[in-house]
């Protein structure tokens, strides 16, 4: 990939929102949904009727990590058999209890990315130096996007479903205006402010394939093109979400750059985005009743200078 043009040259025209909602912003694109987007995406609830899009973590099948990444390690602390111990904990009453604890990657699972987690140049988003990120995110961590929350339409863009397959291949590459396409089949418009939810089912190979799934690893998604971008800015859209682990195609074919999107996107437009969602539930639920917009609502764990966190995300319709 050496010879991959830089993200400094390709994205030298790219538009940005830096300073757009001040000079301390670190939630970005999320400033666009105001009480009026929440109201709006409440609106679209109209049988109550739940579905989660956390992954399980600690699964027995396996968890789908980042390549590098370790899945989540859990450890069982107390139990029954503690008390068979003469120096076990006494409690006044004979009180038993479990414990564990796991160990994590805070992006090892259904999560948030921090604004600040992806950069080039040397520069966060809204210019916050990458120096910042030296021991800990000082600037645009995950905790900010914790304490607000995300709220707003969701609404379901299910190409696996579009495309006529199970689950999107290695590498398959879609745009806007097929997301576009992919709402008008499904009856559905995306509307300005619209938090999208992208199902390619692609993970379903992790749990098909097992570690062949990450031999030539390229995952499914959208590709870079200036107008994508364009669309993103005019369309507003505060928050991507995804069933992949990395929202977008891994390496751009038609450039070799990993990861265009989360610069062009997150760093440069500020919008959040949320990763390994399990969509399944909520694609079946769609394909039987037709309605594919909903109340999304989600809050990553509020970590202290953190990257990125687990999420357990809503969507409610």
């Amino acid at each position: 990939m050496s010879d991959a043009i830089s993200l400094d040259e390709l994205l030298k025209d790219s538009p940005s929102n830096w300073g757009k909602w001040g000079p301390d912003d670190e939630v970005g694109s999320l400033n666009y949904l105001t009480d009026q987007e929440v109201l709006r995406g409440i609106k679209s609830v109209t049988k109550g009727e739940v579905h989660t899009l956390q992954r399980l973590i600690n699964d027995p099948k396996g968890d789908p990590v980042w390549p590098g990444r370790a899945p989540a390690e859990r450890t069982m602390l107390l139990d029954e058999a503690t008390w068979d111990s003469d120096d076990a904990p006494q409690y006044p009453g004979g009180l038993h209890y479990a414990d564990d604890k796991i160990n994590a990657f805070l992006q090892g699972s259904t999560q948030y990315d921090a604004l600040g987690h992806v950069w080039y140049g040397g520069k966060l988003w809204n210019g916050y130096d990458a120096r910042t990120t030296v021991g800990g995110m000082d600037k645009a961590s995950v905790e900010p996007i914790a304490q607000r929350g995300v709220v707003g339409r969701g609404i379901l863009l299910d190409m696996a479903r579009f495309v006529g397959k199970d689950a999107m291949d290695k590498g398959e590459t879609f745009t806007h205006e097929d997301l576009v396409k992919c709402a008008e089949a499904q009856g559905t418009t995306i509307e300005k402010h619209d938090i999208i939810v992208i199902r390619t089912n692609f993970i379903q190979r992790f749990f098909d394939e097992g570690e062949k799934f990450y031999e030539g690893f390229n995952e499914p998604g959208l590709v870079y093109s200036p107008e994508l971008v364009e669309w993103f800015q005019d369309m507003e859209i505060p928050n991507l979400v995804t069933d992949t682990i990395a929202n977008e195609v891994t390496y751009d074919p038609n450039n070799g750059v990993a990861l265009v999107l989360h610069n062009a996107l997150m760093r440069n437009l500020g919008v959040t985005l949320t990763e390994i969602c399990d969509l399944e539930t909520l694609a079946e639920s769609s394909a039987q009743d037709k309605q594919y917009t909903f109340l999304y609502a989600a809050a990553p764990l509020k970590v202290h200078r953190a990257t990125g966190s687990p999420v357990n995300p809503l969507a409610i319709k």
